[in-house]
């Protein structure tokens, strides 16, 4: 399929949507694409640059400018402000176009996608890659190269929307999957949103009892960075994710909770052949992963 032909609208563009809209204009350089600036006149830096580099072949500063176009509709906004825009969006969208999202919660934005009769029109989607930065300014192409990009169709979704979502994974260069929406927000809790959770809780932890000489601070080294990389994500964005994923966030929350509680027995016992099953069981199942 040739996307070259196509016009994309990106509403909300920063980090993911940038490392996106960089693969598109490397695989097809004639596409057409567009993103909201609703701030308008003010332009914040990283649309700027997307425009001045290429990447973004005009800004808009409202959605009945150019969207109205589009044969495809990027939400990239945090998750609450992209079910924000759908009843606008409902109303423009022209024939044959289809509204994705790179959300990393699906069920909300499926459950309003229902609600406004839009589910013929939708598909749900996930490039599950990331850094601990945010903006375009901080995006590049290769971030999703390797990567698993979930799709999460409504069982009305034509077959055409999901064939076009596919060959933009393709040329993102990351492996597709097609999950149901509640399939998928139970594995990003396990493995996304509760990590992040567990790393902001390790650095205010630290930050809580740490001394006044910040001893702990100063010896931090490999282990602890590894392990908290991602507190230095966005407030903001993990603010809107934990919310939006509540019920399967505190589901595994819960069964960490009950993990942790486990080995603190064990400890307490003095139980030597407990924890170091505990700790083979881990290691043994971690070295099958392969990143």
């Amino acid at each position: 399929m040739d996307l070259n032909n196509k016009k994309i609208g990106f509403i909300g563009f920063g980090l993911i949507a940038g490392s996106i809209a960089r693969c598109l204009r490397a695989a097809y350089p004639d596409i057409t694409m567009i993103a909201l600036n609703n701030r308008y006149p003010d332009v914040k830096p990283g649309l700027k640059l997307a425009v001045d580099e290429g990447t973004l072949n005009e800004l808009v500063p409202n959605i009945d400018q150019g969207f109205n176009e589009c044969d495809i509709i990027y939400l990239a906004a945090p998750v609450m402000i992209n079910i924000s825009y759908l009843s606008n969006l409902k109303n423009i969208l022209k024939d044959g176009a289809f509204i994705t999202d790179v959300g990393s919660v699906k069920g909300d934005i499926e459950k309003a996608i229902i609600e406004e009769g839009l589910t013929d029109k939708f598909v749900g989607g996930h490039p599950m890659a990331g850094t601990e930065k945010s903006g375009y300014e901080n995006s590049f192409a290769e971030l999703l190269d390797g990567a698993y990009y979930i799709l999460t169709p409504t069982d009305d979704t034509p077959k055409e929307c999901i064939d076009t979502m596919l060959e933009i994974v393709k040329a993102t260069k990351s492996k597709s999957i097609v999950l149901k929406a509640s399939e998928h927000d139970m594995a990003a809790a396990a493995i996304s949103h509760v990590p992040h959770i567990l790393s902001y809780a390790l650095v205010n932890t630290v930050k809580k009892h740490d001394t006044k000489e910040e001893y702990m601070k100063q010896f931090a080294a490999g282990g602890f960075r590894d392990m908290t990389r991602i507190a230095s994500s966005s407030p903001e964005m993990w603010q809107n994710i934990v919310l939006s994923n509540k019920d399967a966030v505190l589901t595994f929350l819960g069964q960490y909770l009950d993990m942790l509680d486990s080995f603190k027995t064990m400890l307490e016992n003095d139980d030597s052949d407990a924890i170091y099953n505990y700790f083979m069981n881990s290691k043994e199942y971690r070295d099958t992963f392969k990143f």
